[in-house]
């Protein structure tokens, strides 16, 4: 069953959940701006799957891919896979891997790390948000070590039960024990956001319809 709270997330922007979780009291949600998309004319939403690895080159070819296969089969349906690899100089997504995850159902993937055959990627419309692309692979390098644990990417921790927008100005963290919240209140000031910016179209001094909306 589609997850309906991320197909509604997924109609929202983060500047406006930005501005909701700024009002709660909780600005600090914004992963880094390094954290880029492939194709910026895609937006991902949805509740988060959490992954960390490590660089590690004394693992085989074959216990680095086991472990990365693991990963794939592990990442449920209706998610958004959140990556923090604890590496900055290696790809740890590409073109089997994201056809896979989007054969499963997988809405999307964030990295705050690397990937390649990006051209392929975008051509298959999966959605992943990375910060440098490179050619070399995980393969002998780096291992997917803990699955649905917290991770910290940038300033923000990212709990399994959170989550995610992301769109071409940035992703936004959602915390899961407020998430439906958020939700609500986005959905009501871009109501607000159109009242007012119908009232701009039509002539209304700027000052005026803040001040009538409350909201600019």
């Amino acid at each position: 069953m589609a997850d309906r709270w991320a197909t509604q997330l997924e109609n929202c922007y983060t500047g406006a959940v930005y501005d909701v979780l700024r009002d709660m009291g909780r600005d600090n949600q914004v992963l880094p701006s390094s954290l880029r998309p492939l194709n910026p004319d895609e937006k991902l939403a949805g509740k988060v799957y959490t992954v960390s690895g490590r660089r590690d080159s004394s693992q085989s070819p074959h216990e680095t891919l086991l472990a990365w296969t693991t990963l794939l089969s592990q990442s449920p349906p209706d998610s958004v896979v959140l990556c923090q690899p604890n590496d900055s100089t290696l790809a740890h997504m590409g073109e089997l891997s994201a056809e896979t995850l989007k054969s499963r159902g997988v809405r999307g993937y964030i990295v705050d790390g690397g990937c390649r055959d990006t051209q392929f990627i975008q051509s298959i419309g999966f959605p992943v948000f990375c910060c440098y692309f490179t050619p070399v692979d995980i393969v002998g390098r780096w291992v997917a070590d803990q699955f649905q644990e917290p991770i910290v990417i940038g300033s923000v921790v990212i709990h399994p039960d959170d989550y995610v927008l992301a769109d071409s100005d940035g992703i936004v963290i959602l915390p899961g024990s407020i998430a439906f919240e958020v939700i609500e209140r986005t959905e009501l000031i871009m109501q607000t956001e159109n009242r007012v910016r119908t009232a701009i179209q039509s002539g209304i001094d700027p000052r005026k319809a803040y001040l009538t909306y409350g909201k600019f």
